[in-house]
C-alpha cells in the first residue's frame, strides 16, 4: 500500500490524484488505520488472513468483484455512490485479491484526504466511524475479499450533521484522542 495526500485537484476521480506529499505509516495509525501486506496465496490457503481475522474476531466474509462490464449500466452510479463520503458503524475490512483501487481516509482533526492505493495482496481495516470513500482506479478492476464481525452488511451514512454526532462517530473520535 501507497498512502499520500489527496492533491484535491478535480478530474477523475480514478487518477493517482497524488500530491508528493507521503503519508507516514504511523499517521495512519493515528486515525486508526491498520495495513498489512499478505502476498495473494497460490493454493487458496488464507492462513494469514485467518489469522488477522481471529485475532479482530471476524466470522464471516465474502468476495466482490467489481469491474464495468459486471456492473454494465450500473457502473457509473456504483462508482459515484461508493465515492460520496461516508462512514459505517463496522470497521470495514478488504483484502485485495487481484486488481487495484483507492481508499481515501479523512484525517483528523485537520479534515485532510489521505489516499490509499491497494493491490493485490493489501489487506486494510479501517475502524468504525472514520470518514472514507473508494474508488477504482484507471484499471477498472478490483476481486476484493471482505471480512465481518457478525452478518455481512455494508451500511453507508453519508456525511452531515446526523453523522457528525452519530455515537459510532463520536466513539471513533474519542478512540483516537491524543491525550
Amino acid at each position: 500500500m501507497r498512502a499520500y495526500y489527496f492533491d484535491g485537484l478535480p478530474g477523475d476521480q480514478r487518477l493517482l490524484h497524488d500530491s508528493g506529499n507521503p503519508v507516514q505509516p504511523e499517521v495512519l495509525k493515528s486515525i486508526g488505520v491498520l495495513h498489512w501486506h499478505i502476498p495473494v496465496p497460490a493454493d487458496g490457503q488464507y492462513d494469514a488472513v485467518d489469522a488477522v481475522a481471529q485475532e479482530r474476531g471476524y466470522k464471516n466474509r465474502d468476495v466482490i468483484t467489481i469491474t464495468k462490464q459486471g456492473l454494465g449500466d450500473l457502473y457509473e452510479s456504483k462508482l459515484k455512490s461508493f465515492y460520496e463520503e461516508h462512514m459505517h458503524e463496522d470497521e470495514e475490512i478488504r483484502y485485495i485479491l487481484e486488481g487495484s483501487g483507492f481508499f481515501d481516509v479523512r484525517e483528523h482533526p485537520n479534515d485532510s484526504w489521505i489516499r490509499c492505493q491497494l493491490d493485490a495482496g493489501d489487506l486494510m481495516v479501517l475502524p468504525a466511524g472514520i470518514y472514507h470513500r473508494f474508488t477504482l482506479d484507471e484499471k477498472n478492476i478490483i476481486k476484493a475479499m471482505r471480512l465481518f464481525k457478525d452478518e455481512p452488511k455494508w451500511t453507508p451514512h453519508n456525511r452531515g450533521e446526523a453523522t457528525d454526532t452519530n455515537s459510532y462517530r463520536l466513539g471513533y473520535l474519542k478512540s483516537i484522542a491524543v491525550n
